[in-house]
């Protein structure tokens, strides 16, 4: 098995792989692929595409997909219409284990359905708060209280690593409690690190100390513990992220395409300035002329992760997949309610 796979992450254009894309992808510096809507027909179509990203090169490689539920869902037609996140903090109101069971239900269905078509994972959950402060989390995020954030993410993950899926819990160390949206500026949030290891970073301790896989970090400035944001921040991304929290897991950055990453106008710098700050994955979407400017300016030194690291992270489907199962049939008439 190779040891070592490329750090940063790119997006396709549409449903097929270019020729430009093909050569894209049999470069060392590439260790995935994120895909969106756009590069989604049908189930038979996406997983023909996913075999396709996989025999483009020698190495592996990581897909991955947005596939949180509500409205942010990149895989709708011949796939399950999973409900917001927020549906079930709505029901943990009134009746707590009936919400964390079909939480639990809702993770296991979605892993299942994107295993079933070789995608590695999918990046979710959201643990941000729901304050109703900030538009982009919005019913993203299960609730406003973090002790009930871990009890329903705590059994949506444990269903996703029932069908064999690692989970990736965003935004670190939260973005539920500022109003702006990192994808068209960079917002500040003023609180100190006390406060916020208080409330927001909560759901992040406790996923961290019980071993999830993967973080992702937000484009958000917390100016009172440093001046950097979060994505380019060796502070919060070792001494706290890793040397506090003693998280060992892979850290990915958010789109380094978003407003929120723009401290420069060459992208490579903003992939060198993630990197060096922690993060092993860099993702930079929707920008094919910033993916080509990175790659031809980047060294390939210390641009890699290691297997330790990665492989983690490859789907594993835990069980063989039928859309014709009384458990997947009970499951998704029930989310479907």
């Amino acid at each position: 098995m190779t040891d070592q796979i490329g750090s940063l992450i790119i997006d396709l254009q549409g449903t097929e792989l270019s020729l430009e894309e093909r050569e894209l992808l049999m470069h060392p510096l590439i260790g995935g692929v994120i895909l969106f809507s756009r590069n989604y027909e049908s189930r038979r179509q996406l997983k023909q595409l996913c075999q396709h990203i996989r025999s483009s090169r020698s190495m592996p490689l990581l897909i991955m997909v947005d596939q949180e539920g509500g409205r942010v869902q990149r895989f709708v037609n011949e796939f399950t219409r999973l409900p917001a996140m927020a549906m079930f903090g709505e029901l943990y109101d009134k009746h707590p284990q009936r919400a964390c069971a079909l939480a639990q239900d809702c993770g296991w269905l979605m892993a299942m359905e994107l295993l079933s078509v070789n995608v590695d994972l999918s990046l979710a959950p959201v643990l941000d708060l729901q304050r109703n402060i900030s538009q982009v989390i919005g019913s993203r995020a299960f609730h406003a209280q973090p002790q009930i954030v871990v009890k329903l993410a705590s059994a949506f993950t444990q269903g996703m690593q029932n069908a064999g899926m690692s989970s990736t819990v965003k935004h670190f160390p939260g973005h539920g409690s500022v109003a702006l949206d990192s994808h068209h500026t960079i917002p500040h949030d003023a609180r100190s690190l006390e406060e916020l290891e208080q409330q927001d970073m909560l759901p992040f301790i406790h996923m961290i100390q019980h071993n999830i896989a993967a973080v992702m970090v937000a484009h958000l400035v917390f100016p009172n513990v440093d001046p950097a944001s979060v994505s380019f921040s060796h502070y919060w991304l070792h001494d706290i992220l890793r040397i506090k929290l003693g998280f060992s897991g892979v850290i990915f950055s958010d789109d380094l395409n978003m407003e929120g990453a723009n401290i420069s106008v060459n992208y490579e710098d903003r992939v060198v300035a993630a990197r060096e700050a922690g993060c092993d994955f860099a993702l930079l979407c929707n920008n094919r002329k910033g993916v080509i400017q990175a790659l031809d300016q980047l060294p390939h030194k210390f641009y890699f992760v290691h297997a330790s690291k990665w492989h983690r992270l490859q789907g594993k489907i835990a069980e063989e997949f039928s859309e014709n199962s009384q458990k997947y049939l009970q499951i998704r008439q029930t989310l479907c309610l």
